[in-house]
């Protein structure tokens, strides 16, 4: 298993970033691995939602069912299932002076003999944790920008 953590602050109240979050379709914009994420169903966002994941690893395509099987008011996890591997995003928030912290945790469990890979692939998920802890804050920020007032024009 290969588990990789990241604490951000994001400079938005604690709802607004778990309400972008809760969508993972928006892990197109935030997760460099992603290349298309896809909502499975209709209706609001609840724990059963489901999203098919389409990412990129070492130039390999895969694709990943995700289930959101914990949606609390400071707390969401998404668990993804192919026969290779179950991935899992856990993210926890706080909410300090109308800015959030963000504890990311992404965790892999590789399947049979993929298993064997592990070791060798611990550094490359470091490095997707980076990538990840670069682009969310600023996913986040375009989604969240407030437009300016008057008419949208700085003064």
């Amino acid at each position: 298993m290969i588990e990789v953590e990241r604490v951000m602050t994001l400079d938005h109240p604690l709802r607004d970033v778990v309400g972008f979050l809760a969508d993972f379709s928006n892990a197109e914009l935030w997760d460099p691995g992603t290349i298309t994420c896809d909502r499975v169903g209709t209706g609001g966002l609840s724990v059963g939602c489901e999203w098919r994941n389409v990412s990129e690893f070492r130039g390999r395509r895969t694709e990943l069912l995700y289930r959101l099987v914990r949606f609390d008011a400071d707390h969401l996890t998404f668990v993804g299932h192919n026969k290779t591997a179950t991935s899992t995003d856990d993210m926890r928030f706080e909410e300090h002076d109308g800015r959030t912290r963000l504890t990311y945790r992404a965790r892999i469990e590789f399947n049979g003999l993929a298993r064997l890979a592990t070791p060798l692939l611990k550094r490359e998920f470091d490095r997707l944790g980076d990538e990840v802890s670069e682009r969310l804050p600023q996913a986040v920020d375009r989604a969240l920008r407030v437009p300016p007032s008057g008419g949208g024009h700085p003064q």
